[in-house]
């Protein structure tokens, strides 16, 4: 799902317009990536919580010319879900899988 799909399943199941779900939608983005910029933490009790997490300097090699280089230390967003959201997944039905088309099997033997 996309955000526009989220929009459309939103609006449609409230009953407010697109332009208002849209509004609100990144109203709520807005915030969460304001204060995860100011290193703050946003939880959504049952949902998730959303936090910035670092990684460290470290040593490294450019892949290329196989010289080694300092990777510099960088903030990352990450989400951890909740306990209810854990439970929604779980709970979920599987879909049954596509079929698939058949393929013709190679022979042990070449033909040349």
């Amino acid at each position: 799902m996309n955000k526009a799909e989220l929009v459309a399943r939103v609006a449609r199941d409230t009953g407010l317009t697109k332009a208002d779900v849209l509004r609100v939608l990144d109203g709520v983005l807005d915030v969460i990536g304001r204060s995860l910029r100011r290193g703050g933490k946003v939880k959504l009790v049952g949902f998730g919580t959303f936090q910035v997490g670092r990684h460290r300097p470290r040593a490294g090699h450019n892949p290329r010319t196989h010289e080694p280089m300092r990777i510099s230390a960088r903030r990352l967003p990450k989400f951890s879900p909740g306990k209810d959201l854990k439970k929604l997944v779980a709970e979920a039905r599987p879909r049954p899988a596509k079929p698939r088309a058949a393929r013709p099997r190679p022979s042990a033997r070449r033909s040349r």
